[in-house]
């Protein structure tokens, strides 16, 4: 267990983004000293998607120097870092088993404790990276690969309230995106196109909105679909503004509902997903409506990033000691304690 300054290089690898940071931390205060990514849209836009080939080849080439430029933004060298953290799972086993085998390398050559982190995990801790959010809280995570509702209690300790049955809201966007000609990636397209659409233009289905706290997002991406077949000279920026609509319509329904059941009194957003600007909006207005503490991340802080996964590092380095170094890459790692 460590106590009092610690600094940790963080690594995220475990989609298209290769991320390095350097963070200090100061009884459970975190101070972001350097973050870089180096992203692979450009390599994945042909695609409509990511290629996990590609995008494991893409870490394999730029880790270094990312996690180097890190290292000079914050004024370090290797040697004045107390542990290293990096993503071990869940995400594309390739691009995982780059990360975590270079934080292994640089722990193993400068003595220090390595933290295998869990990617939802770091999600978890990102809005802490930038507000004091007391335990217990609910979050809901929204990215390209994961929607979840859970109750935090602390690190390691997760109560899974929803999550999605078919497609994750990222997922969705980007298949509506790509219906539409948008292009990649879907999220910020779609929020660029709504911005001059009407979002009740067309009512496309809220699935299962009085069924519990699971969400469905599957059938609302083949309703658009089906109506702009229908209605090929439909406005795309219409289409746009209503699929959003629905989609946050369903996200903000589903988290106040699960933080009534729960008496939560915080209520914190994250994943790739809460940089979406409708949904930040109306996530903060349903906060103050219903007397909810809501906790935004920066949007930096929303995509995957490094910051993350050395806080969260950290604090599984405090409770649990440092990782082995025989430590594998799980692409469907759970979240140790996850109920």
């Amino acid at each position: 267990m460590m106590q009092g300054t610690v600094t940790v290089l963080g690594i995220e690898t475990s989609c298209d983004e290769t991320a390095a940071a350097v963070v200090r931390l100061t009884d459970g205060r975190a101070e972001v000293l350097s973050e870089h990514v180096a992203s692979q849209t450009e390599e994945h836009a042909l695609y409509g998607g990511v290629v996990p080939e590609i995008a494991a080849r893409a870490h394999v080439e730029t880790i270094e120097a990312i996690a180097e430029a890190a290292l000079a933004e914050a004024g370090m060298g290797y040697g004045d870092l107390t542990g290293v953290a990096a993503t071990a799972g869940p995400g594309l086993v390739g691009g995982v088993m780059v990360g975590l085998s270079f934080g292994k390398a640089v722990a193993l050559a400068r003595g220090l404790p390595l933290v295998a982190v869990n990617h939802l995990e770091g999600h978890a801790v990102s809005a802490r990276l930038g507000a004091e959010i007391a335990y217990p809280f609910l979050l809901l995570l929204v990215s390209g690969g994961h929607c979840q509702l859970l109750e935090v209690a602390g690190v390691g300790a997760c109560r899974r309230l929803g999550s999605t049955i078919d497609d994750a809201a990222g997922e969705a966007f980007d298949k509506v995106a790509r219906f539409l000609g948008l292009g990649y990636p879907g999220g910020p397209a779609i929020d660029r196109e709504a911005v001059n659409g009407n979002p009740e233009a067309i009512h496309f289905p809220r699935a299962m909105m009085n069924d519990g706290l699971d969400v469905s997002f599957s059938g609302l991406k083949t309703s658009v679909m089906n109506h702009v077949r229908k209605h090929p000279d439909v406005s795309s920026e219409d289409v746009a503004a209503s699929f959003q609509a629905a989609v946050v319509d369903v996200l903000v329904t589903k988290a106040r509902r699960a933080a009534q059941q729960v008496g939560a009194k915080g209520l914190v957003l994250a994943g790739g997903v809460a940089a979406n600007s409708l949904l930040r909006e109306q996530f903060l207005d349903a906060c103050v409506v219903d007397g909810i503490h809501g906790f935004l991340p920066s949007r930096e802080m929303c995509t995957d990033n490094a910051a993350m996964i050395a806080a969260a590092g950290w604090h599984r380095l405090r409770s649990d000691g440092p990782t082995s170094l025989d430590c594998g890459a799980f692409p469907n790692l759970k979240i140790p304690g996850l109920t």
